[in-house]
């Protein structure tokens, strides 16, 4: 079904000159609408007694879309369309982050001290413990944002500068939730061994590296070998920033229908890098019954050629999505959409719970299974539920960097979850409020303290 809802991806000022005469502007306002789109702020920018000039601002549900409501205005007599402003591209020209010094250098003295000859003494204290690199350089809050490219969003292989504008967001939602300082690097290299070397060289920098939009199989091997061969914290967001913040809605969904965790029967369609992450953090928390399924169908032992990764979550019997939905407490989907059906959805267990993440658009609208539903969430922002990587890796990262570890642990990723869970009181739980919201303050500093806490209790806290 095609993505109908609005959204300030597709979002356009337009810079319309109008007579000066009562229903103008309302003859412009009804052919937006009429168009669907939904309009934003107006603003009046010049006014004679003639004419007026105003920005308005308007979201579309895709650039087609766009497009047209664009023409509708050009259609109406009188109107001229003096300019239009894609929102979305004027915010990243130019990039969207900058490095900023955090002393002031006014005198002779302050160069002497930030530079040479005062920072030669700095350099030979870490000389002679590398563990001081901590306490005076960038390193105590730096990340970097590691990608090649291969699995940007939805979007697939579209190669390293593509990349960019995501890994900046990433660097600026790091900076704004976490207080951390990152760094995106998009490398013009697909192959393993060249990444993990790369990383490896610039590791003296970073407190922790972030690998990022990197295609399956590939990124499971990546990041256990830099794991075993950095001293640093690495962590693939896609994974396991997914599995937390999913396995969070998961402990609250079942709070609402009051089903314990162990007792589900979850179906999973998606059987990628965050498919498995996902799946092995619920059975972590204690789901006991997980059925995997990919575009086969339900993934079993005897499927030929099955990576380690699918294996360990084959079943011993198949069949279609369809076919081993019918009776299930939950549905997780991490794949593409319209792969779920209402159909699916009315043959589950009673009180179905339905995550449905493939982005941009879901595996199903929620729409056409409201009333069939106990629980629905999706990737999405225009929807209730929104289950979204940012509630969980800055507040990781943040606890990662402070307590010094060298890993971060699957019981820490836990300890991140269920920390996320229990911010939403009972009071508030409800079939349409199991996640609290990205901008919640207190997300950040709860998921950090968890996983600092966690560091404790398994020896693996530095600092």
């Amino acid at each position: 079904m095609q993505q109908l809802t609005p959204n300030p991806s597709f979002s356009l000022t337009m810079r319309v000159q109008l007579l000066n005469r009562a229903g103008m502007l309302s003859s412009v306002i009804s052919a937006l609408s009429e168009a669907g789109g939904n309009l934003g702020q107006i603003d009046l920018i010049q006014q004679t007694r003639k004419i007026s000039v105003r920005d308005i601002t308007v979201n579309a549900y895709s650039t087609e879309h766009m497009d047209q409501l664009i023409a509708v205005v050009n259609a109406i007599p009188e109107i001229r369309v003096l300019d239009i402003y894609d929102r979305t591209f004027q915010l990243h020209k130019g990039g969207k982050i900058v490095v900023n010094s955090k002393v002031a250098v006014k005198g002779q003295d302050d160069l002497a001290m930030v530079y040479t000859p005062g920072v030669g003494r700095v350099c030979m204290a870490i000389a002679e413990d590398k563990r001081k690199a901590y306490d005076y350089t960038i390193k105590c809050n730096t990340i970097a944002v590691v990608t090649d490219g291969t699995a940007v969003l939805g979007l697939g292989d579209i190669g390293p500068e593509a990349a960019m504008p995501v890994m900046e967001g990433k660097a600026m939602l790091f900076k704004q939730f976490a207080g951390l300082d990152a760094f995106p690097i998009c490398l013009n290299t697909k192959d393993v061994d060249e990444i993990v070397a790369t990383v490896k060289f610039l590791a003296p920098t970073f407190g922790g590296i972030n690998l990022e939009d990197i295609s399956a199989p590939r990124c499971f091997e990546i990041e256990k070998r830099l794991k075993e061969e950095l001293d640093i914290p690495v962590y693939h967001d896609d994974q396991h920033g997914t599995a937390v913040v999913v396995v969070a809605a998961t402990i609250n969904a079942l709070k609402v229908v009051g089903k314990p965790i162990d007792t589900v029967s979850i179906v999973m369609n998606g059987a990628g890098a965050s498919g498995i992450a996902v799946a092995r953090l619920l059975r972590e928390a204690g789901v006991k019954r997980i059925a995997m399924c990919d575009s086969q169908g339900c993934i079993t032992k005897d499927r030929p050629n099955l990576t380690p990764e699918k294996l360990e979550f084959a079943s011993e019997k198949g069949g279609s999505l369809a076919e081993v939905i019918k009776g299930a407490d939950m549905f997780v989907g991490l794949s593409v959409k319209g792969a779920l059906t209402p159909e699916m959805v009315r043959s589950m267990a009673p009180a179905p719970i339905v995550f449905a993440m493939a982005n941009p658009i879901p595996e199903i609208q929620p729409e056409l299974v409201e009333n069939d539903v106990a629980v629905i969430a999706t990737g999405r922002s225009d929807y209730a539920n929104q289950i979204n990587n940012v509630l969980a890796f800055p507040g990781i990262f943040r606890g990662a960097l402070d307590a010094r570890v060298t890993k971060i642990t699957m019981q820490m990723n836990l300890g991140a979850a269920q920390a996320i869970a229990s911010l939403v009181s009972s009071s508030d739980l409800a079939p349409d409020f199991i996640i609290p919201s990205v901008f919640d303050p207190r997300v950040s500093n709860a998921v950090a303290a968890a996983v600092h806490a966690v560091a404790r209790q398994q020896g693996l806290a530095n600092a």
